[in-house]
C-alpha cells in the first residue's frame, strides 16, 4: 500500500470515528499557504484541528511522534487562517480551538483496525 493510500484510508477512518463520537466534521485537508490540517471538526464548544497519523503493523514508534514542532507550527498557522476565514461561525458558536492528533493503526493489508485519540496533543504557544 502506498504511503498516500494508507494516509487517505486513515483519514477516512478518523472521520468515521469522530462522527461516531458526535463530532461534526467541518473540513478535510484544509489548505493554506502555510500548510494543511487533515480534519477540522466541532464538538460542544471546541473547534478541533486534528492531525491524523496512520501506521501499518510493525512500524516503529508512535505515530504522533511524527507531528514535529515544525509541523505543529504549520498546523497552528493554518488554523489561524481557518479561524480568520470562518470568524463569524467561530464567534457565533463561541468555539475554543483545540489541537488533537488521531493515531490510526492498520493491519498488514493497510486496513485501519484501531486508533488512539489524543486531545490537546500539542501546545498552541509554540
Amino acid at each position: 500500500m502506498t504511503k498516500n493510500g494508507l494516509g487517505n484510508l486513515g483519514e477516512d477512518y478518523a472521520c468515521d470515528v469522530l462522527e461516531a463520537l458526535d463530532y461534526e466534521v467541518l473540513a478535510r485537508n484544509f489548505r493554506s499557504r502555510f500548510g494543511e490540517v487533515d480534519i477540522i471538526a466541532r464538538k460542544d464548544r471546541f473547534l478541533c484541528f486534528v492531525e491524523v497519523k496512520t501506521r501499518s503493523q510493525g512500524a516503529l514508534g508512535r505515530p504522533a511522534a511524527a507531528v514535529t514542532a515544525s509541523k505543529q507550527r504549520k498546523i497552528l498557522l493554518t488554523a489561524e487562517y481557518y479561524i480568520t476565514c470562518h470568524q463569524a461561525e467561530v464567534q457565533r458558536g463561541d468555539l475554543q480551538p483545540r489541537f488533537d492528533c488521531m493515531e490510526v493503526f492498520a493491519d498488514e493489508e493497510g486496513r485501519p483496525q484501531a486508533y488512539e485519540y489524543i486531545k490537546n496533543a500539542f501546545d498552541a504557544n509554540l
